[in-house]
């Protein structure tokens, strides 16, 4: 198969409405050839006038590892251009960097979760693109958790840099795809348009999004594998609580714990809570120690969540409900446990962290109403994911 980048390359027509226009390269270390070639410099080879480069969260480098760490603007020492951050000083284009170019070209390796900041900026871009008269391309990539559809959809007055809109938390489109929708949801008056993949297939075994023969490369620090990238919608909840998601191990967002839960306990409590939600993977009880972040330099008790080789059902693994039941399943056990981080998540003040994730309040107050049953959720959740399935119809490309 080809990825957009691919395809552009391999393509003169596609190429052609670039000729004598300004580009810039919205990237970053993912943004590589099938040869793995950056995309940056793929498109100087083949004649592309780039004259601007902008990068997302976690730099057009990759090289800051937390979360609300800012990236500065900078000079490219090869080429000479301006590399423009758009998760420093500023989280949209500005007028000053939207003037370096004419068309602008997105190749960011996505995650399929809405969020990972990467979807909000495309959608930034595209508002700042409709205001100054400038186009859009985005090289589409793979969504590597494939079609499946799950969470809570976003709230109004929720919105934020991890909400971009009402979308649940696995919304199961293509970067590009999620392009289209933003333009019609959104109703931008912006020339976008998307150089689809070829021979994409995301139902298909063994990678159910993600095509096997690829190289995987961290799209950001703290995503070094596929096995990441399937448990991210529901791993991704633990920001915004106080049990370690993994940063500091070598297993980043695959797995949560802490120095004063057992996880043998929480397990067996899960199993008897919801035993269908376990479904589609395996729950390994682990003892970690991070080396930095949440619980640094202390044996924390753990479970790591094994979505891959034949533990996987891509048809029943739901991320998002399996660590709600782990929060349950906490609540449960320990009542009193200081579950919720309280801190601004994202910049986002006067907001419990786990409802800014979660685009509201309703998994927080069902894990912690000691009356509330997994079908209640379930209920709710089922209600937002048949919805965006009729919303999103429109925009498949695949």
């Amino acid at each position: 198969m080809k990825f957009g980048i691919d395809r552009l390359l391999a393509e003169p027509e596609l190429r052609a409405p670039l000729a004598g226009k300004r580009v810039a390269l919205l990237a970053h270390p993912a943004s590589l050839t099938a040869d793995l070639t950056h995309s940056l410099d793929a498109l100087i080879e083949a004649g592309v006038k780039v004259s601007a480069m902008f990068g997302p969260q976690h730099g057009v480098r990759g090289d800051l590892q937390d979360n609300m760490m800012e990236s500065p603007d900078f000079t490219d020492p090869v080429y000479g251009i301006p590399v423009f951050s758009l998760y420093g000083e500023v989280r949209r284009p500005t007028g000053q960097s939207m003037g370096t170019f004419d068309v602008m070209l997105v190749d960011l390796q996505d995650l399929g979760c809405r969020i990972y900041t990467y979807v909000t900026t495309l959608l930034y871009v595209l508002e700042a693109a409709a205001a100054h008269g400038k186009s859009v391309w985005v090289l589409d990539r793979p969504n590597p958790a494939g079609r499946p559809i799950e969470g809570l959809t976003l709230q109004p007055g929720w919105e934020s840099f991890v909400g971009a809109g009402p979308m649940p938390m696995r919304h199961g489109l293509t970067l590009g795809e999620l392009g289209h929708w933003f333009v019609d949801h959104f109703k931008l008056d912006v020339d976008y348009r998307v150089i689809a993949m070829e021979g994409w297939a995301p139902s298909d075994a063994p990678g159910f999004g993600w095509p096997v023969e690829r190289v995987w490369i961290n799209p950001s620090p703290n995503a070094p594998n596929l096995n990441m990238a399937r448990a991210y919608p529901g791993s991704v909840m633990l920001e915004g609580t106080t049990l370690s998601e993994g940063r500091g191990t070598t297993r980043p967002l695959e797995l949560f714990g802490a120095p004063d839960i057992v996880a043998r306990d929480v397990i067996a409590e899960m199993r008897r809570l919801a035993p269908d939600w376990l479904a589609g993977c395996a729950l390994r009880e682990i003892w970690f120690e991070p080396t930095f972040h949440k619980h640094a330099k202390t044996l924390c008790n753990g479970v790591h969540i094994h979505a891959e080789s034949h533990f996987y059902d891509h048809g029943r693994f739901r991320p998002w409900r399996l660590q709600a039941l782990a929060f349950k399943a906490i609540r449960q056990l320990y009542p009193d446990y200081p579950l919720w981080r309280d801190f601004p998540y994202e910049y986002e003040f006067g907001k419990l962290a786990i409802d800014v994730i979660n685009g509201g309040p309703e998994l927080r107050n069902w894990v912690d109403d000691a009356g509330a049953a997994p079908g209640d959720l379930d209920m709710i959740a089922a209600r937002d994911e048949t919805a965006w399935a009729e919303a999103r119809a429109a925009h498949l490309l695949y």
